[in-house]
């Protein structure tokens, strides 16, 4: 039985691996039009294929979340094919080195994700 998410579209950022693809095939079971995005195209492709095993519509969408443009692109395109959008799962994070913070100017990098 299909849940309240069928036909529904749920954008899933950070969506190649992880907590990321499994919640992109969650969604998918529960009916929902996924739309993974990622930078990384094999991982993608993989989440996409995965999705649609589940019986959902899936679309890759290659983005990196920390430039503003391709964020925007991302939902353009989310609405282009779908229609519309009725969830995001913000997901997507960077990996490296976290130091304490002292002062009160974050570094840019870490601004441009929060926001």
């Amino acid at each position: 039985m299909k849940s309240s998410f069928a036909g529904k579209v749920a954008l899933i950022t950070g969506g190649t691996s992880g907590i990321g693809r499994e919640t992109a095939v969650a969604f998918a079971e529960q009916g929902a039009n996924v739309v993974v995005a990622g930078r990384r195209e094999a991982e993608g492709a993989e989440s996409v294929r995965l999705v649609e095993k589940a019986g959902g519509n899936g679309l890759f969408i290659r983005t990196d979340v920390a430039i503003e443009k391709e964020v925007e692109a991302m939902v353009a395109r989310t609405v282009e094919h779908f229609g519309r959008l009725d969830f995001a799962f913000n997901n997507a994070g960077i990996a490296g080195v976290f130091q304490p913070h002292h002062g009160h100017q974050r570094p840019r990098r870490l601004l441009q994700l929060e926001t």
